[in-house]
């Protein structure tokens, strides 16, 4: 027992929907509610309500780093409230054995009409900050956020990065032996990001405990060695942290090569753009799931508009099969085609775009497709859409038997010249 940190035992959690945003009510408001709920019937209580955990069991050794991914609503979040005491289970249990830091909204606690250095005192000290430890590590504190221009400058003036920035910093100096971590690595820019991974990096080779939620798989890898995938609240599996970012990342995956989306319950929502397949075509045109490196293909989305669109750019993003970001792409990217395509009328569209031969490197890949207009309104995402592999047979180096990291592997153009002795 004294080398367990935490462990869960059939943790549940259930919550009643459908009763908030009432708003304030009258007497009669309320005593007509009250006659009306007495002439429910049973069966419609139970409607009301929804298990956002269940049967949730699992250990964590003192000083592991645990990760934990899953969807949007799979109970990620839900998991790490319990831990941290932010709210109970309904059902089972939580053993705690330590002292428990969280880092669950980033900024919980700032108040916008106090200056920064007044936030970092009362932020520190509702994180559960001694004065004293408070004291000792306000300059570093400063220091990480960068904002020592604007100490005594209230937050309200903040731009949004500053504001993460100081909120991130302030969490980031806690000192507990469990640190409960939910998606902090999203704030601020992509330097800052990279900051603050290095010091959950620190935090970890400390011997701490370590409960880590994100979407950046990358981040999951680097940091962790152990995995939890939760789905519809339930763990799904626990493995290698590689072994579960794959299964996390193929789950609810289409066929590969070729996507549609009857009947998804997202189309409601994306009107009047209406998506209806996404392929992948080799030089000859067939829908294939394997292509080869040395070979051009091309990747169609196919789109309806139930009436005209002013602005609208629909577009592709290509990432590895554990969600690193390799390109991009929208069908108007070129300002000319742009202007050309900027009002496009009602009725069904093919948007096309040639990915040329010896770009990428052997491997699987995942396509996602977007659809918007910017800064007005997003119409429809979906960011794992379809899967195809890359056959690296023939690529540049091929013969060379060695396997060359990263998701390109272009064919460049080389000059040998030889400038004597």
């Amino acid at each position: 027992m004294n080398d367990l940190a935490v462990r869960a035992t059939d943790l549940g959690k259930r919550y009643r929907i459908g009763q908030a945003g009432a708003g304030y009510r009258t007497m009669r408001d309320s005593l007509s509610g009250a006659l009306a709920s007495l002439r429910r019937r049973g069966w419609r209580r139970q409607a009301e309500t929804i298990w956002a955990l269940r049967h949730v069991s699992f250990d964590v050794a003192r000083g592991q780093v645990l990760g934990i991914i899953g969807r949007n609503g799979a109970g990620k979040s839900t998991l790490l409230k319990i831990l941290s005491r932010v709210t109970e289970p309904t059902e089972g249990e939580a053993e705690i054995h330590g002292r428990v830091g969280s880092l669950l909204e980033v900024g919980t606690g700032f108040h916008p009409e106090l200056t920064g250095r007044e936030n970092i005192t009362l932020n520190a000290a509702i994180l559960g900050m001694k004065r004293a430890e408070i004291e000792s590590k306000f300059d570093e504190i400063v220091a990480f956020a960068e904002v020592d221009k604007f100490l005594e400058t209230p937050v309200k003036h903040y731009s949004s990065g500053m504001y993460l920035r100081l909120a991130f910093a302030v969490a980031a100096h806690l000192d507990p032996e469990i640190l409960v971590v939910d998606e902090v690595l999203a704030v601020g820019d992509a330097e800052f990001q990279r900051k603050c991974l290095g010091k959950m990096s620190s935090v970890a080779q400390e011997g701490r405990t370590v409960l880590f939620v994100s979407h950046n798989m990358s981040a999951i890898l680097r940091l962790t060695q152990e995995t939890i995938v939760i789905e519809s609240g339930r763990i799904a599996l626990r493995a290698p942290s590689a072994a579960a970012v794959d299964h996390y990342l193929a789950a609810g995956l289409a066929e590969a090569g070729e996507r549609r989306w009857d009947g998804d319950p997202r189309l409601a929502q994306a009107a009047p753009f209406r998506p209806i397949a996404l392929r992948v075509r080799d030089g000859e045109g067939r829908v294939v799931s394997q292509i080869a490196s040395t070979a051009p293909f091309e990747i169609e989305f196919e789109y309806a508009l139930e009436q005209d669109v002013v602005g609208l750019r629909a577009g592709i993003y290509l990432s590895t099969s554990r969600g690193e970001a390799v390109l991009t792409s929208f069908d108007a990217d070129d300002p000319a085609v742009f202007e050309r395509v900027r009002l496009r009328r009602e009725g069904r569209y093919r948007s096309r775009c040639r990915v040329p031969a010896n770009l990428l490197n052997e491997g699987k890949f995942s396509v996602g497709v977007n659809a918007s207009a910017f800064r007005v309104r997003s119409y429809f995402t979906d960011e794992r859409a379809l899967t195809f592999t890359v056959d690296g047979a023939g690529s540049p180096g091929s013969h060379w038997p060695e396997p060359r990291p990263g998701p390109v592997r272009p064919a460049l153009d080389w000059r040998i010249e030889e400038i004597g002795a």
